[in-house]
C-alpha cells in the first residue's frame, strides 16, 4: 500500500540544538535531521525562523562575516536535500538593493527552489525586528546569487510536488490582524508551514495552540508550525522548541518544550481530505482569490508504505473521559431542546412513543422526559406504548416496564400479534416467515401510534438512529415514519454511550440498573418468532457490527473518502478485531445498503442535527435514488 496515493503527506518538524552564530555546524545538524527524515519516508520538512543561524543573533545580523558563512552553510543544505525531501530553512538574506530581510528557503533537488521574506516584523516588547530586517510585504525578486543560484524571493509564492500544494508564513505573520495565510489558502496552498521564533511566557502556549488550530480551521488546511529552541540566547527570554501540527481544526500533535537536546515531530496531513473539504464549503469556494502567485515545482515523495497517523474505531464516540462527559450532556440537550420547540410550535401535545426495551427507544425516551422538563409539563404528557409481537422476547418486554416503572411513566401495553394475524390473512399470507411477515408488524406499530396521537393530541416521537438510516435497515413508512424523530441524528455506537453514560451520572439507581440491561441485549428488531421467550434475531449477524458500519458511514460521509480508502484505514484501525476478509464483506454490505436505500432518507421526518454527519435530505446529505453504484462495488471487489 502507498499512502500517499490515498493522499497523506508526511512532513518532519525540527527545532535542533542551536550552535548560536555558527551556520555551519547548524548545517551539519540540519543534514543529519534531513538524512533521518529521508529515511522515515518524510517529504517536507521545516525548522524554525533564522534556524541556520539562530534567531537571537541581533546586532551580528548587521555585519557581513555571518552573511558569508550562512550563504555557504545555505548552499551545504540545500545540496543534502536531494531525492524526495523538500526543506524550509530560515536565515538572513541581503538583496543588492541593500535591504535585508528574514526569509524562509524552500530547499530541494538540491538547490535554492525559491525564498519567502518575512512581511509582520514585530517591533514591540522583547522584539525588535525592524531594528535589522526589511518587511518582505509586497516583494517579487528574481535573485541571481554566485553561491546560492537563481531562484524567486516572494511574499507570493506556492511550493507544489504531486501530493500537495504548500506555502509558508513566518512566525508574526501568523500574529497579524491579516495574516499573510489566508490570501496562501485560498490562491491553493493545502499546507501552511510556519517556521518560528516565538518566545515562552505563562500562558503563551496554550494561546499558540489555539491560533495554530484555529488558523487551520478557517484556512481548511494542514498546518505546521516549528518555534526556536532553549538553546537560542536566553539572555532576557526563553524559547521552548515549541513544534505543532494542526488539520482542519484538529490537533495532530506536538511537541515536548524546553529539551536541550531538540525536538521533533512527526505528522501525517490528509490532503485529498482537505481538498474535499473545500470543496463542500461554499464560503471557502466563494472568497476572492489573489492575484500574482507563482507556482514552483519541488520533487515528489518517495511512496509512503508506512503510517504512522492512527484513526480511532469509533469516531463518533470521544475518546477522552471529559469530553465524553460534556459532549454526552450536549447532545442530550440538542435533542431534548428541539422536542421541546416543536411541542411548543404544536401546542404543548402529548409525546406519544414506542418503547421496545431496545437501546433506540430508550434512549429516545430519556430525551422525551428531558424534553418535558424544558417545557414544564407533568409526565402524563408522555405515552409510552409496548406493542408485543411474535418476535418480543421476555426480556426486552420486562426492560420497557422497568424503563417506565424507573421513571414513573405509565406504560400502555397493546398486543398486535392478533392484528398482524388477521392483517397477513387479509393479504392471503401464508405465515411465511419473509419479509412480509416483519413488515407487517412494523406497519402495525407504526399505524397504533399515529392513531393514538391523533386520539391524545399527541406526536409521534420517533427512535430510529444515524447508523440504521444509512444502512436502512428501517420498514418504509413504518418505523422509518413519525412526527419528529429525536435520533436521526445519532449512530449508534454513540447511543450505546450516551445510555451507559446516562446510567453513571443522571439515572437513579433504579433507572440506572434497567438502562444497565438494556445495554447487555444484542440489538435487534424482534420481528421473527422468538425461541423459548429469548431473542431470535440479532441484527449485527445480518448487517455486520455497528461499529464497522459507523466507522464507514463518519469518513464516507464526512469526508468523502474512496471505498479503497476506507477499506485501507478501517483494516489498521480494527486489527487484531476483525479480519481483511470480514472487513471488505461488510464495507460491501455498506456501500450496497447506503445507496439503494436512499429513497427511505429522502421522505425523513424532521430531526435535530446533532454531529458533523447527518443524512437528511433537507441539510447535509442529498443523493439520487438511483445512482449506479456498479463501479464503488467492482472497487470493494478487487479489495478481496
Amino acid at each position: 500500500m502507498d499512502y500517499s496515493n490515498l493522499g497523506f503527506v508526511r512532513t518532519r518538524a525540527f527545532a535542533p540544538p542551536l550552535a548560536l552564530g555558527n551556520p555551519a555546524e547548524n548545517a551539519r545538524r540540519m543534514l543529519g535531521c534531513l538524512k533521518r527524515a529521508h529515511a522515515e519516508g518524510a517529504s517536507l520538512c521545516l525548522f524554525p525562523e533564522l534556524s541556520l543561524t539562530g534567531f537571537s543573533c541581533e546586532d551580528l545580523f548587521l555585519g557581513q562575516a555571518l552573511h558569508r558563512e550562512a550563504r555557504e552553510a545555505l548552499s551545504k543544505v540545500a545540496s543534502g536535500c536531494r531525492g524526495a525531501v523538500t526543506a524550509v530553512v530560515g536565515a538572513p538574506f541581503a538583496v543588492p538593493d541593500g535591504r535585508l530581510f528574514n526569509v524562509a528557503f524552500v530547499l530541494g533537488d538540491g538547490r535554492v527552489l525559491g525564498a519567502v521574506p518575512k512581511r509582520a516584523l514585530p517591533n514591540y516588547g522583547e522584539f525588535y525586528d525592524q531594528r535589522w530586517f526589511a518587511s518582505g510585504d509586497g516583494v517579487d525578486l528574481e535573485i541571481h546569487d554566485p553561491v546560492l543560484g537563481d531562484f524567486p524571493l516572494s511574499d507570493r509564492l506556492l511550493f507544489e510536488n504531486r501530493d500537495c500544494r504548500f506555502a509558508i508564513e513566518i512566525c508574526e505573520d501568523l500574529w497579524a490582524p491579516d495574516p499573510v495565510g489566508n490570501r496562501h489558502a485560498v490562491a491553493g496552498a493545502e499546507l501552511i508551514l510556519n517556521p518560528s521564533a516565538s518566545n515562552e511566557l505563562i500562558g503563551k502556549a496554550d494561546y499558540r495552540r489555539d491560533l495554530v488550530r484555529m488558523a487551520s480551521a478557517t484556512r481548511i488546511a494542514g498546518y505546521l508550525y516549528a518555534s526556536a529552541g532553549p538553546t537560542e540566547s536566553s539572555k532576557d527570554v526563553v524559547y521552548g522548541g515549541h513544534l505543532l501540527a494542526c488539520e482542519n481544526g484538529a490537533f495532530l500533535g506536538e511537541s515536548e518544550r524546553f529539551v536541550l537536546d531538540g525536538t521533533e515531530l512527526l505528522a501525517e496531513f490528509d490532503v485529498s481530505t482537505l481538498r474535499r473539504d473545500r470543496r463542500y464549503n461554499q464560503t471557502f469556494g466563494d472568497a476572492e482569490r489573489p492575484n500574482g502567485y507563482r507556482t514552483v515545482r519541488v520533487s515528489s515523495p518517495t511512496p509512503l508504505e508506512e503510517l504512522d497517523r492512527t484513526y480511532v474505531r469509533h469516531p463518533f464516540v470521544p475518546d477522552d473521559a471529559h469530553r465524553l462527559d460534556a459532549r454526552a450532556r450536549e447532545i442530550l440537550a440538542i435533542q431534548a431542546t428541539g422536542l421541546a420547540r416543536r411541542m411548543r410550535a404544536i401546542g404543548e401535545p402529548r409525546l406519544v412513543i414506542g418503547l421496545s426495551g431496545g437501546l433506540d427507544s430508550t434512549w429516545a425516551f430519556v430525551v422525551c422526559l428531558h424534553a418535558l422538563e424544558r417545557v414544564g409539563v407533568d409526565k402524563d404528557h408522555l405515552l409510552a406504548i409496548t406493542m408485543p409481537g411474535p418476535g418480543t422476547s421476555d426480556e426486552t418486554r420486562a426492560l420497557a416496564g422497568g424503563l417506565a416503572d424507573a421513571s414513573d411513566v405509565p406504560l400502555r401495553e397493546i398486543p398486535i400479534t392478533p392484528a398482524v394475524e388477521q392483517h397477513l390473512a387479509d393479504l392471503g399470507h401464508d405465515n411465511t416467515r419473509d419479509v412480509t411477515f416483519e413488515n407487517a408488524q412494523a406497519r402495525e406499530r407504526t399505524q397504533l401510534l399515529f392513531n393514538l396521537a391523533n386520539k391524545h393530541h399527541g406526536i409521534v416521537v420517533g427512535t430510529g438512529d444515524l447508523s440504521e438510516l444509512a444502512l436502512g435497515w428501517c420498514t418504509f413508512n413504518a418505523d422509518q415514519m413519525a412526527n419528529y424523530n429525536v435520533n436521526g441524528g445519532v449512530p449508534k455506537t454513540l447511543i450505546r454511550y450516551l445510555v451507559g453514560w446516562y446510567a453513571d451520572h443522571l439515572a437513579s439507581d433504579a433507572l440506572a440498573d434497567v438502562l444497565r440491561g438494556v445495554l447487555a441485549i444484542p440489538v435487534s428488531p424482534e420481528l421473527l418468532p422468538r425461541e423459548e421467550g429469548r431473542i431470535a434475531q440479532q441484527t449485527e449477524s445480518v448487517i455486520g457490527p455497528y461499529e464497522l458500519h459507523d466507522f464507514f458511514l463518519y469518513h464516507y460521509a464526512r469526508h468523502g473518502w474512496s471505498m479503497t480508502k476506507i477499506h485501507a484505514l478501517a483494516c489498521r484501525s480494527f486489527a487484531g478485531f476483525y479480519d481483511r476478509d470480514e472487513i471488505t464483506r461488510w464495507l460491501r454490505m455498506f456501500c450496497a445498503r447506503f445507496h439503494r436505500q436512499q429513497f427511505k432518507r429522502t421522505t425523513l421526518p424532521p430531526g435535530p442535527k446533532v454531529g458533523t454527519v447527518s443524512l437528511s435530505p433537507r441539510g447535509d446529505w442529498r443523493m439520487p435514488d438511483e445512482v449506479d453504484i456498479t463501479a464503488m462495488l467492482a472497487e470493494i471487489d478487487a479489495l478481496a
